[in-house]
């Protein structure tokens, strides 16, 4: 299970994006990447009908992935970075209990999902 998930608001902590922040779109687990919005954005040369959203070809502007190490989620409370941390909770589900795993943010103890 990935700390980071897609629709997360995460902030940049390494690289040329440092300091920013951005909703990640696509999560790459295998690789350990992501990919956020508006970070990391790197030019494309682009043929003419190789894409369905840019048939004309050319220059294109696309966000490409960086390490999940390179970011941090941010926190609810206090908008600043924050590590990951898991807490168990008890859930009924069709008459039985379930543990279930939720994410919390070290920094403010709060629940991010």
């Amino acid at each position: 299970m990935a700390k980071i998930k897609k629709g997360d608001l995460v902030v940049v902590i390494a690289g040329g994006d440092r300091g920013q922040q951005g909703r990640v779109l696509e999560v790459i687990t295998d690789s350990e990447r992501i990919v956020v919005e508006g970070i990391n954005r790197v030019q494309r040369h682009v043929k003419p009908g190789t894409r369905r959203d840019n048939m004309e070809g050319g220059i294109v502007t696309v966000e490409a992935p960086l390490h999940m190490s390179n970011v941090m989620l941010v926190d609810p409370d206090t908008k600043k970075g924050t590590r990951v941390g898991y807490r168990a909770e008890q859930v009924e589900q069709d008459g039985r209990m379930r543990t279930k795993r939720v994410r919390v943010a070290k920094r403010s103890g709060k629940d991010i999902d």
